[in-house]
Order: C-alpha cells, then structure tokens, then sequence
C-alpha cells in the first residue's frame, strides 16, 4: 500500500481533535472508564474470584492500590501510570486483544485529569452500580406530555405529530407534503395484509371523498384474515418459528410446530390483548391448572398451544449420539433463553452464560436466575425428547372412539385371517384330490408336519406336487380373480372403519413434570461440567427492584409457577422494557426503523432512541389503552408522519440523510414472502386458505430449495417422480414449511429470516442474484405468463386496455403517459419477432401464442422493477 500523506494528515487531525475534545470535558471513572475496563479487562481484573496479578480494576481506589507489581496509575500522570503502560505497549489486555485507540485516549485523558469519580466510591463492591441502574432503558417508562408545537409548520392529526415535529423544528423542518391516495393505499394495504390492493379496492378508496375514508379504509384492512398473517409473520420471526428442529444436519421435521402458527394468527386477528397474547405463550399450561392435561376447552387447549413459543428453539436432542446429549439439552435451554429475552426484554442476556455481561450491567448469576425459570420444564437431568412433548388434545370420547376403531380392527384382522385359512384349506383339498388315493394321506401327514421333522417320503411328495405347499401368502395363485376380489372386499371395510377414527391432534407445548425441581447451578465459564453455586429464579438484577418475588415452588398449584409470577410481572405495565421493546417493534414495522433502531438490543452497545419521549409515550398509551395492537395501529396510521410522501429533497437529506427524524417517510423494500405473495396476487393465483399444515419443501436436482416432496431415492439419488402439490403450491410463503437447513431458495434470496436461533431484525440487501432470480427462476416467468393470460382474458384486445390493467395488477398504478407509449411500442415489437420466428422453431404445444409471449415479457419487467419491489 502506498503512502498517501493526505490521509495521514487527516489522520493527526482527528487524533488531535479527539485529544482536545476529551481534554474540554470532564471525564469520570463511572461514566467514561469503567464500561471500557469492563468490556476489554475484566474478565482478568474484576469478575472472578481472584485476580490476574492481585489486580483489581472495579474500583478506583484498588487500581491504585494495584496488584504484585505495584500502583497502576498516577492520578494526572498518564504516561508514568503502569496500567497505560502496559496497554501501550500490547501486553493488556492479553493474546492480541488491543484495546481500540479511541478507548486508550479516554483512560490517558481521564489519568491527566485526575482520575475523578462522579461521586465517592463504596467500600463494598457491586456488580452493578447507580450508573448502569441509570441508564436509560432500565428507567420506569414515563408519561411524557405532549409537546406543544406554537408555529406548526406541518398538519398535526394526532398525538404522536408533535413528539417529531419537535425534534424536526430543531432543524428547521417540517413534514413532508401527504402522499398521494394511490400512494397510500399501496402503503397501507401492505403494512397491514402484506398484500397489493386491487384495482377495485384502488378505484373505490380513490373515489371516496369522505372525511372518514381513511378510517374506514383502516378498519377494512384490520378486519381481514390476511391481517393475522402479515401481523403473525412479524412475530413469528422474533419467536424463531420452524417446522424443523434445526441443529444438526438431519433437521429433523416437527410435525405439528404449525400449531403454535396457527395460534399466532388467530391471536392477531382476534385482537387478543398483548398482556394475554405473552402470559400464554410464557406459561399458558400453568394457566390451565395442573397436569395430566385431559378433555381441554378451546380455551385451555388454545393456552397449551401458545407454549409452543418456548418450544421453537433449535432442538439436537432428538437426534445427537448419547455422549453429546448433554450438551444439546443445555443448548436448547440456552436458546429458547436468547428468544425470551431478546423478543421481550431487548437485552442480550445470552452473553452472560460464561462470565458477566461485558457490556450492560447482566451479572453472571442473573443469566441462572433466568435459567431457573425455565429448568422445572427444561429439567436436563431429566430430559423429555421432542417427541415425548406433543400433548393429545383429544377428549375421553374421542379416545374412547379411537379405542374403538381398534378394535374393530383387530376384529377384522382376525376375520381375514379365519376366511384366508378356509380358503388356503379348500385349495389344499382340491389338489389332494388330485392326486392317487394311496398318497393322500401322505401328503397330509407331510403338509401338517413340521417342515425340520418330515421324512424323506413327506420331503419328496411336497417337491413333486408344489401345488400342495398352499399358504396365504400363495393363495392366490390358484385363483387370482377370487382372492382380488376377497382382498379389495376386506381392504374396503377396513377404509371405512378408518374413517371413524378421530384424526391425530397433537400439540408440540412446553410443560413441567409436578414434584420434579431441579437446582439451578452457576456454570463455571458456561461449562455444564463445572457447577458453583446453586441460584434461586428470579428478575434482573438491575430491574429487581420494583419486580415481584419469583417463587421457587408455588404451593398453590402442581406446577412451579415461576413462568406464571414472570410472565405476570412482564405483562405488569411497570416492567421498564417490555412496552418499550413491543411499541418500538410495532413502529418498525410501519415506518422502516425503530425509535431504537436495535430491536434487540436496548443495552449500552444498542442505539440510543431517537425519541425517547415519544417511545415512552406511546408504551404508555398502549398499556392504558388495553395492550390492543389494532387500537395502536389506528393511532400510527392515522398520524401526518405516516401519511407524508417519501421523496427524497435536498433540505432533509442535508441535515438529515438517513431520516431518523421521520422528515418523510421512509422508502422500504417488500419482505421475502410479500414479494412472493404479491407476484401469486398479480397472476390471479394465490391462495388464502387458511391455516393447517405447511406446503412441504425439497431440493430440485442443482440445489436449489422449492416446494414440493423430496423424490430422492434411499441412496439420494432423484428418482423424477411428480408429486403433485394441487392449489397448497400457491399458498401465501407463511404456509410453506420453514425448514432451518432447507429455506425456499426465491425466499432466501431476498433475505428471509435466518433463524439462529430467532430473527429480531431482518437484514436487507441489493445484490445481484435478486435481479438474476426475477430474470431466470421458474416461478416468476411461471406467474408472469400467468399474468399475462389473465390481461388478455380481463382486457380484451386494446393494447392501451391490457397495459394499463398490467400496471394496475403489477404495481396498483397508472402508467404515464410516455410509459404507455413505450409499453406498446414493446409489445408490438416482441409480437411481431415471435411471429417473426414461429417457422424457424419446431412447433411447441406448450409454448404460449406470441400475444402472449410478448405481454409475458412485459410482465416480468414489471416484476423486476423497483416499483414492484418497493412499497412507495
């Protein structure tokens, strides 16, 4: 690399404004130095028993007492203090771990200044300090008032416009213009259903001039079943939904994980308060009562079902050898942890299972008190295989009837044998009648013999006459047509009793053993082989103080009753993060990015909100106003800033580029499945039932993921055989099977969740095997034909008619007018070089007339286009 002395120049510059910076402001020990010593020393200096070197960095006072080699700092004499010194020099911390330049300047600058501490220290050491318990996200959410705007430069329509107008008019902005009608139904339509609106729905919301027309258009989303969908898909992502148990590489399939789905998307649409929503999935068996959980009302078997939220986690243990089942168990405990905590509380718990949090104020211990939660039904001692889970849901009647059906089986089974018998024993006669008088009694002397003790003579009559070795499994050789017809007459009684038997119905749930309370131990370092101390349940220690007690065994009930007192405490309205970690979740969802833009993460690594009052305000106004998400919708879609434009100008974009201020709307790309989905919805295609079992995945002969049954051989060898899918093929991408180890390669590609072990922000990319996917993949040049043929069937002959109903059904649109224009002169062209190269190719039943080949092309651009890709 050559040399470029601008870049060094600019490189002192930034040091030297660093420096002078660090040296303007007063730094102190709490603030500015402990979280680096923290994050980077640590695990050597501060959180075990003993201390590398008899050093201990928690506190200022033992620093400069220091270890074995003496004092480790000189209050304002940076370069003379040992623990600068060695941090200079690289051998702190050790093994090539350097502390990062910026975070050396802080520790040198607060050295010069003196070494100060925001206030006296304690004599006793704490894991967690009146700093951390501080910071903001672990403070009591507050209900901020709302701010009064005196020279509003933009429209307010409710509450939640001033809380941004304020933060805008700080930099001289506004809102931006409202978007156009065409615009927002596209918007809103999407946000809520994950669907295009028809031309209809379009045309009908353009010409309503109604003062409540967008309220009613809101109302009319809300109140479709395509809502649970959209909304449950949301949800599902940040509860690590699969249909496969993930972990290794058999990916074994569970085959009633589409249960707890289906339980979300109900739940979505039936506007079930959120405080009910997570108290069922966190304990809905120790609702229910105690256990054997027999003849359940809808209701209770609805609670058994949400458990399925615990059960979504990565799960080895039905599948690893017995030397690595220890450590499977542990880590399906340690998984459906980091689903809890990061869906509710927005904290990375999971990073304290080895050693204290490095960064927010999690003590090792707090990750076992969270553990202890959980261990009455994840007991690893005592571990219930994936199978050993599923919960029947049948009642006493329905066993009764299955016992039935049974029996009546067995029944039959007998009958058939008896009649078999009879048969194979009239056969035999015949044939013994066959033969002279003097070897028939030979012949049934050898028959009836057992085949080790028969004489030579018995031996020799059975091998000259094969016709006397008659058995059922022979029968019907001596009389094909008779035995078909006693097979196809038993084979169809058989389907009929079959057909009483009441279909399986199980439920893959989460629920403890009663009497069974296994200690929870600190691991050492995480290790499941090194127990310290036993811990009892319990919150966080930096949110303890205004939680509940956790008890360690409930006596009012069989169960523990931990997860029941958690989830009640969670759903309180007074835990600090829960509200703020749901209505920031709900606000990423209709405008592109949360007030914290780290859904997952409300820690000291996490983004700081660009709103804070606006977020507490809004936790507040949904806890008061019923925990309703269809309530809150309202209340976000019926703002100015949700109805403004997305363009782009320069005065934003100056000040503020990446619109966190929310000076327009942002401009988001469609998710996976809704682009999926929107291509079926185009073409005519798409199916909206609901519910039920997924539409199975397999892998096609290059690799690549789609639907359909796995046609492999025992050797995996593809066999080519068809297994028809019928209309669950074009069901909405929620339905297909979501399989870790095999994700819908046209899903994947546009960044569909990775679900390791849950997803609480999507990624988006541009890269190009998008735009090769919507060029080459089978399915999308499927649907645009498709599309094609239902424009030619819907608008007749007229080229204006077909292109203005293709942009209708593509991109809920109107072509301009130079589009039009050069959407026809394509068409005619591409028609044309069809007809053009129709005698040169040998004649194609399959391949589509030119009308339509054309107008298929013209389809596929459509779905390649940014328009389509795009919600605005």
């Amino acid at each position: 690399m050559r040399f470029c002395p601008r870049l060094a120049i600019g490189c002192a510059i930034w040091l030297l404004a660093a420096d002078w910076l660090l040296a303007a402001q007063p730094l102190t020990f709490e603030r500015d130095v402990r979280p680096i010593l923290k994050a980077h020393c640590f695990d050597c200096h501060g959180d075990q028993e003993k201390h590398e070197g008899n050093l201990d960095l928690r506190l200022v006072r033992l620093i400069g007492q220091g270890g074995d080699s003496g004092p480790a700092l000189v209050a304002g004499k940076a370069t003379e203090s040992l623990l600068v010194q060695r941090i200079a020099a690289g051998e702190m911390p050790p093994e090539g771990k350097h502390l990062p330049a910026k975070d050396l300047a802080t520790l040198k600058a607060w050295i010069d200044q003196g070494a100060k501490t925001a206030r006296p220290e304690p004599q006793a050491l704490a894991d967690i300090t009146d700093d951390d318990r501080a910071f903001w996200s672990f403070q009591p959410i507050q209900s901020p008032p709302v701010p009064t705007i005196d020279n509003p430069r933009s429209e307010i329509n409710n509450p939640l416009d001033p809380f941004l107008l304020a933060e805008l008019a700080k930099v001289d902005l506004g809102f931006s213009p409202r978007a156009d009608k065409r615009t927002l139904i596209r918007r809103v339509t999407f946000d809520l259903v994950g669907l295009p609106p028809t031309p209809d729905e379009v045309e009908a919301f353009l010409a309503d001039e109604s003062p409540d027309a967008w309220e009613r258009l809101l109302d009319r989303l809300l109140a479709r079943p395509q809502y649970g969908e959209r909304w449950g898909r949301h949800w599902l992502d940040v509860a690590g939904y699969a249909d496969s148990d993930g972990y290794s590489e058999k990916d074994l399939e569970r085959k009633y994980a589409y249960k707890y789905r289906d339980y979300v998307i109900r739940a979505f649409n039936a506007d079930k308060p959120w405080d009910v929503f997570l108290r069922e999935q966190l304990a809905g068996d120790e609702l229910i009562g105690s256990p054997p959980y027999k003849n359940l009302s809808p209701v209770d078997a609805e609670r058994l079902t949400a458990t399925g939220f615990l059960r979504m986690a990565p799960d080895g243990s039905g599948a690893v050898a017995p030397g690595e089942q220890d450590l499977a168990r542990n880590e399906v405990v340690a998984d459906t942890i980091k689903v809890v905590s990061s869906s509710l509380l927005g904290l990375t718990v999971g990073c304290a299972q080895c050693h204290n949090h490095r960064y927010d104020p999690i003590p090792q211990a707090d990750y076992y008190r969270i553990r202890a939660l959980f261990e009455p039904a994840y007991n690893w001692k005592a571990w219930r295989a994936p199978g050993g889970r599923l919960i029947s849901l049948w009642t006493d009647e329905q066993i009764e009837a299955a016992k039935q059906v049974d029996a009546e089986l067995k029944a039959l089974a007998d009958e058939k044998k008896t009649a078999l018998d009879a048969i194979v024993e009239e056969i035999f006669a015949s044939e013994v009648a066959k033969l002279p008088e003097d070897q028939q009694e030979l012949a049934r002397t050898a028959r009836a013999a057992d085949a080790k003790a028969r004489t030579p003579e018995q031996q020799q009559i059975l091998k000259d006459h094969p016709s006397l070795n008659v058995n059922p499994g022979s029968a019907y050789l001596y009389s094909r047509k008779r035995m078909d017809e006693f097979n196809q007459a038993y084979a169809e009684r058989q389907v009929a009793i079959q057909d009483r038997r009441p279909a399986e119905d199980f439920v893959p749930c989460l629920t403890e053993v009663p009497g069974q309370l296994p200690p929870t131990f600190v691991f050492f370092r995480g290790d499941i082989t090194q127990p310290k101390q036993e811990v009892q349940p319990g919150e966080l220690t930096v949110l303890a103080t205004a939680a509940a007690a956790i008890p360690t065994d409930d006596p009012a009930l069989k169960t523990s009753g931990r997860r029941l007192v958690y989830a009640k405490w969670l759903t309180s309205g007074q835990h600090p993060l829960v509200g703020r970690v749901l209505v920031n979740r709900f606000w990423l969802h209709h405008f592109g990015r949360g007030i914290v833009a780290t859904p997952g993460d409300f820690g000291f690594l996490g983004a700081r909100p660009t709103h804070p009052q606006l977020l507490d305000w809004l936790a507040t106004r949904f806890v008061a106003d019923g925990w309703e998400l269809k309530r809150f919708h309202r209340l976000l879609l019926g703002s100015a800033a949700y109805r403004q434009s997305s363009r782009r100008t320069d005065a934003i974009d100056r000040v503020d580029p990446e619109n966190r201020l929310l000076g327009r709307m942002s401009i988001r790309r469609l998710e996976a499945e809704a682009v999926r989905d929107s291509l079926l919805a185009a073409s005519g295609r798409l199916n909206h039932k609901l519910y039920g079992a997924p539409t199975p995945v397999t892998p096609d002969e290059v690799g690549q993921v789609i639907l359909g049954v796995d046609t492999r051989d025992g050797a995996g060898r593809f066999t080519g055989k068809k297994v028809a899918l019928g209309e669950d093929e074009f069901r909405r991408s929620l339905y297909v099977q979501v399989r870790r180890s095999l994700p819908l390669s046209m899903l994947e590609t546009f960044d569909a969740p990775l679900l390791t072990p849950n997803c609480d922000l999507r990624s988006r990319s541009t890269v190009a095997p998008q735009s090769l996917l919507l060029m080459n993949n089978d399915f999308v040049i499927g649907q645009s034909n498709l599309l094609a043929q239902r424009i030619l069937a819907e608008a007749g002959e007229d080229p204006a008619t077909r292109v203005r109903l293709a942009w209708k059904l593509a991109l809920a649109a109107e072509p301009a007018d130079w589009q039009m224009h050069s959407a026809i002169t394509f068409l005619t062209a591409q028609e044309a070089e069809f007809v053009a190269a129709a005698p040169k190719v040998e004649p194609n039943p399959q391949l589509p007339m030119p009308a339509i080949r054309a107008l298929a092309a013209l389809c596929q651009a459509l779905f390649s286009s940014n328009a389509f890709l795009y919600v605005d």
